[in-house]
Formats: C-alpha cells, sequence, structure tokens
C-alpha cells in the first residue's frame, strides 16, 4: 500500500497519516512513514519527542549528500537525473511505534523551476519507496497542489484528499482529483475531518461521490490534548482510532478489488 496524504494546511492530513502508520504498524506490517511537508511535524504525530526529531535534518537540505548523488555544486549544474537512492530510507529513516520516520522535506523552487538536483533526489526517492514492495509507505505531503504539478507523487496507489467541511475544502479536492488524473492516478478519495454534526456530514456527502469518501473524522477535543501534551494522538485518543480503523477498512478494501481485478 503507497498512499499520499495530502490537503490545504491545518485541516488534519499529518493526523491522519500518523494514525494509519501506526495502525498499520500494529498488525505487523513494515512501515515507512515519509514527511515531505516543510512544517515537518509527523514525527511528533507518530510519538517522537522533540529531543529525537531535533537533530534530524530532511533529505532535500543534505546539501552534501546531494551533491554526491547527483554530481551538482555551486559550480557544477549538470547533474544525474537518475542518482543512487536505494540505501537512503534504511540510513536515514528513524523508527519510533513500529513505524519508521523519512524526513524529505520539500523543495524551494522560486526562481528555478521544478528542475534541480533537489528535485531530482525527491522525486527518484519517492519512486524507490513506491518500488519498495513489502513495505506500507505513507507520505505526508506539503499543503497546495505544487507537488503534484512537480509531478513527485505520480507513482503513488491512492490519493487521499483530507477536507474540512467548507467550499474551499470542496475545492481543493476537485483541484487534486484533476490534477492526479492527469498524472494516471485514479484512485483519490476523501476524508473528511472535524466534522462537528450531521449537517456537516450531509454536506460532505453532497459535494462527495459516495464511491470517494472514506469517512469521517469528528471534532475531537482529544486530538489538540495530544498536540498540547506533545504525545502521539494514536496513543490519547480512541475515538480518533475508532474513526480511522473505519478509513483504513475502505483503504484496504479497495486494495483488495484493485489486485482482484488485476488478477482477473
Amino acid at each position: 500500500m503507497k498512499i499520499a496524504v495530502t490537503g490545504k494546511g491545518g485541516v488534519g492530513k499529518t493526523t491522519l497519516a500518523a494514525t494509519l502508520a501506526r495502525m498499520y504498524a500494529d498488525e505487523g506490517a513494515h512501515v515507512l512513514a515519509a514527511d515531505v511537508d516543510p512544517d515537518a511535524n509527523l514525527g511528533l504525530a507518530l510519538g517522537f519527542s522533540d529531543d529525537e526529531l531535533e537533530d534530524i535534518v530532511p533529505i532535500t537540505q543534505m546539501r552534501e549528500l546531494i551533491q554526491e548523488r547527483t554530481g551538482a555544486d555551486d559550480f557544477n549544474r549538470i547533474y544525474k537525473l537518475n542518482p543512487k537512492v536505494d540505501d537512503i530510507p534504511d540510513r536515514f529513516a528513524k523508527e519510533k511505534n513500529g513505524v519508521k520516520l523519512l524526513l524529505l522535506g520539500t523543495v524551494d523552487t522560486a526562481g528555478r523551476g521544478c528542475v534541480c538536483p533537489e528535485h531530482v533526489m525527491l522525486k527518484r526517492i519517492i519512486s524507490h519507496l513506491v518500488l519498495r514492495s513489502d513495505d506500507v509507505v505513507i507520505l505526508d505531503m506539503e499543503a497546495g497542489l505544487e507537488h503534484l504539478a512537480r509531478g513527485t507523487t505520480s507513482g503513488m496507489d491512492q490519493f487521499i484528499v483530507v477536507i474540512e467541511p467548507g467550499a474551499r475544502s470542496v475545492q481543493t479536492y476537485k483541484n487534486v482529483k484533476r490534477l492526479a488524473n492527469q498524472l494516471g492516478i485514479t484512485d483519490v478519495n476523501v476524508v473528511a475531518n472535524k466534522v462537528r454534526d450531521q449537517k456537516d456530514e450531509d454536506f460532505i456527502r453532497s459535494k462527495i461521490p459516495e464511491e470517494n469518501l472514506l469517512g469521517f473524522i469528528h471534532y475531537n477535543p482529544e486530538i489538540m490534548d495530544a498536540d498540547r501534551q506533545g504525545c502521539s494522538p494514536y496513543d490519547y485518543s480512541k475515538k480518533l482510532i475508532d474513526e480511522v480503523a473505519i478509513i483504513k477498512n475502505r483503504i484496504d478494501s479497495i486494495k483488495k478489488r484493485k489486485e482482484n481485478k488485476t488478477e482477473v
């Protein structure tokens, strides 16, 4: 299972990504969770402490490593488009609660376009993660749509767009689906977060096709309490676990249906 979790900033994609990762790990799966958000919070949501995360440098900020693998430096802008990356996940990932965390970081493309050594490294690493057939790979993506425009996530099995009950979030889902379809990704599904009542649920159901709606995560003060305590919400809220378990079952069912169609 290779999942990219995306959405606007602040909608709760990191909470969903971390909870799914912990669930798969508790089932005995090999799980690699990659943080591709410049505001990297996935480690905290997985249960890492601030001290454990303090010394971890995102891969896209490792200038010496990027120079070594791509051959690019301040003077040489000719570089390899297929640098060696197969050792990077095992070399740089840190494990906690059965989940390996890899901080990928993002690429500042201002004034540079999308083709740069950092982008090449990022795209190659994600492509390699997709090929790690024995692993569940969950990407916590940066907010917005730039990662889709750069094509860094074109090999994922499924996109999950986390939205809130509101027109702007729904519009983000539609934009993600359009761009993902252009990359050949047909499974673009939705999790609605911060849902308060039946009115919110009805709004989501009126805007999102039933076959694309994975489930609801209701407004939950325990998630905020966990954040204040510096704890993983997975260890703090049974309500969250129960709701994400329903979502995970839908994800697994979609995967099985695809595999059965392939076999036929």
